[in-house]
């Protein structure tokens, strides 16, 4: 690990390491007076659970809880049940760690780390008592008492010791989106865009992964100190509200482009007056001003309207729904900081309208994951028992730790090569400890003053982003080889046996990894984008209604997971024009097209059904891997569609159908004009074939 020494400590790194090493000392200290027969899980487990937020650290702590009883009950209920044939046993535990690594990896949120708890936890528990089963209540029992002594003070000391909420760091994060969104929605209506692929598409692609981050960052509030874990409801609204401002004014953009030279003045002028609204640099400009003018200038549907017209009249709506999102949010934004315990009567309905499938779930690579971790484990155990290892249940327990902690990465044999290098590094440091200082030492005082150069250090590493991997990875080699050990079993032979023992560990996982589930950036990033094409074709051949959100929060999500796939792929030919935000604004409209289609009796229903129809094998053939733009015959299809919608009689859902159809054109056909040739009503009366 290179010396951080040209970097000046700051406070908040000097004030983390100290209460993270205060919550571990009365850990430690209480699990020695307890006479716990491995207090050193106490302190790793105060690491472990310790953050700079006090919020989180109390939601950690309570799935930690969770976790290590669920993981806990299960070695109980597994051990004595198969005690007498060690083989069926190990592979027991092994699907018990396989089966929570793929619950825990369908679930994005921090509550995922109760069930990867519950999983390893078995591992901790259940593998020693392989060999001995008649200690598995005692052994379990003591594992939990250490941990939740471990998990107590760690809450205790970040709660108490000059607490960081989760509220106001979280405030400041939602502050700062904001502001970027509004900054971009300035861009787009001024139209002083970025080159196509340039900054325009990282500026969409932070905008996705702020969202997401807040989204998990409030699943924190709940166990906050901050008066605003009394606002998470609001702080939700907030952020649902904020997600569509992403497709919405990229779409905004999309058609000040294909009308650019075309637009009325007076559409040019309203363009003008929502820019200052949006900067707040003109109060005399209102909401309700502007959602008047909106009106006003809204082109009526007739029988002979054509793609421009349509496409005015789906930027006005876009428009609106610009206004009503910007003004949403201001208002929930003063609602929060007023710190009111009740939304006013319009913005209420917004906080209950909430989906709770927001993240992109991948149940494929949830399952491989959860098999790679079981034949690691197979192949340790397997060795373990063929030879009679003393300590080959701590190589089982550590293959089973490390499948599990690096389970989300794309590729986690990078992150597992990293703990097993800083683990040989930290074998002389545990070495002196183990040898030399505790013997050394007959009062608790002076242990900590021999534990603290060292840990302190280690914190303050902890702290930083840069050096936080590789500083845990040294701590966690340092003090679980401590907590390996008996506190009667501190010679060499058993600290070396023990120690190549986490290494072997460490080594099968890695080399399973590395085998069964390492995939590159570029793999994943594809796997995104057929996710979502697959969920687009689905969308069209849907039969019930489209819940609301729930496919605009997974595909912002997905925006946001490829940005970063995306960079590190590097070139990719087919990955150059991969744009998950139209994918987005695709679905978007489709889904809209979906809901008005079904209010719809009149002769434009098949034609809109043979669209959807088509668009569908479109998407379905990109989701199994044959790339290619959308077929020919969509256009005339398109065409007729809108001819046929146009006719209809006046209807909300008649314009909403249209609004969509436009918005679906430009999203699939971009470079189109308006210039091209329609084909005549006429002979758009009788539905269109494939």
């Amino acid at each position: 690990m290179k010396a951080p020494s040209l970097k000046l400590l700051s406070l908040n790194e000097a004030l983390f390491s100290v209460k993270a090493f205060t919550a571990a000392m009365a850990a430690l200290y209480i699990a020695f007076s307890m006479g716990l027969p491995r207090p050193f899980w106490a302190m790793a487990t105060a690491y472990i659970v310790s953050g700079p937020l006090s919020g989180a650290v109390r939601s950690k702590a309570v799935f930690r809880v969770a976790g290590t009883a669920l993981g806990c009950a299960g070695a109980i209920a597994l051990v004595p049940a198969l005690a007498d044939s060690p083989e069926v046993l190990t592979l027991a535990l092994g699907l018990w760690v396989a089966v929570c690594l793929f619950i825990s990896l369908l679930d994005r949120t921090p509550r995922s780390y109760l069930f990867m708890l519950a999983g390893y936890t078995i591992g901790l528990i259940g593998f020693p008592a392989v060999t001995d089963p008649s200690t598995i209540f005692d052994t379990g029992l003591a594992r939990v008492e250490e941990i939740l002594i471990g998990i107590l003070c760690a809450t205790v000391v970040h709660s108490v010791i000059f607490p960081q909420s989760v509220g106001p760091a979280l405030l400041g994060r939602l502050d700062a989106t904001l502001r970027d969104a509004e900054r971009w929605t300035r861009e787009a209506l001024s139209r002083e865009r970025a080159p196509e692929g340039a900054a325009n598409a990282q500026e969409r692609q932070k905008l996705a992964r702020d969202i997401t981050e807040l989204r998990v960052m409030a699943t924190h509030l709940p166990y906050d100190t901050s008066e605003v874990r009394w606002m998470t409801r609001a702080v939700r609204a907030m952020q649902d509200r904020m997600a569509y401002l992403l497709p919405l004014t990229a779409g905004i953009e999309d058609r000040l482009d294909a009308l650019r030279g075309q637009l009325p003045a007076e559409v040019s002028a309203l363009l003008a007056d929502l820019d200052r609204w949006v900067g707040g640099d003109d109060e005399d400009v209102g909401a309700d001003r502007l959602r008047a003018e909106i009106a006003r200038l809204s082109p009526a549907i007739g029988a002979d309207t054509g793609w421009k017209e349509a496409t005015l009249l789906n930027l006005l709506t876009r428009l609106r729904s610009l206004v009503d999102i910007h003004q949403d949010c201001r208002d929930l934004r003063a609602h929060i900081r007023d710190g009111k315990s009740s939304l006013p009567e319009r913005l209420d309905p917004l906080t209950r309208r909430r989906s709770r499938d927001v993240f992109h779930l991948d149940a494929g690579m949830a399952l491989w994951s959860g098999f790679a971790a079981l034949l690691g484990i197979a192949v340790v155990c397997a060795f373990w028992i063929g030879t009679g290892w003393s300590s080959g249940s701590t190589a089982a327990m550590m293959t089973a730790v490390f499948c599990c902690f690096f389970a989300s990465l794309d590729d986690p044999a990078p992150g597992i090569r990293l703990f097993l290098v800083f683990t040989l590094l930290s074998v002389p440091l545990a070495a002196f400890y183990l040898l030399v200082v505790l013997p050394s030492f007959d009062s608790f005082p002076m242990l900590v003053l021999g534990l603290a150069p060292t840990f302190l250090t280690l914190g303050v590493f902890i702290a930083r982003p840069a050096t936080m991997g590789k500083a845990m990875a040294l701590l966690m080699g340092v003090v679980g080889s401590l907590s390996l050990l008996d506190l009667g079993s501190g010679d060499f032979a058993s600290f070396l046996n023990s120690n190549v023992a986490q290494v072997v560990g460490i080594a099968t996982a890695l080399l399973v990894t590395q085998l069964c589930r390492s995939v590159g950036a570029a793999w994943s990033a594809r796997r995104l984008l057929r996710a979502g094409w697959s969920e687009i074709a689905a969308m069209t051949a849907a039969r019930s209604g489209i819940p609301v959100g729930s496919f605009e929060n997974r595909m912002l999500d997905r925006v946001g997971l490829l940005s970063s796939r995306l960079a590190l792929a590097g070139p990719q030919q087919d990955l150059a024009a991969a744009d998950a935000v139209n994918d987005l604004r695709v679905g978007l409209n489709l889904a809209e097209l979906q809901r008005a289609r079904r209010a719809l009796g009149g002769p434009a229903a098949p034609h809109v059904a043979r669209l959807l129809g088509a668009v569908g094998q479109h998407f379905r053939s990109l989701s199994s891997r044959r790339l290619g733009t959308p077929p020919a015959e969509v256009l005339p299809m398109m065409d007729a569609a809108l001819s046929n919608l146009s006719a209809e009689p006046r209807s909300a859902e008649r314009d909403r159908a249209v609004i969509a159809l436009a918005g679906l054109r430009r999203a699939l056909f971009p470079h189109l004009t308006f210039a091209a040739p329609e084909p005549s009503s006429e002979s758009l009366r009788e539905p269109v074939t494939a």
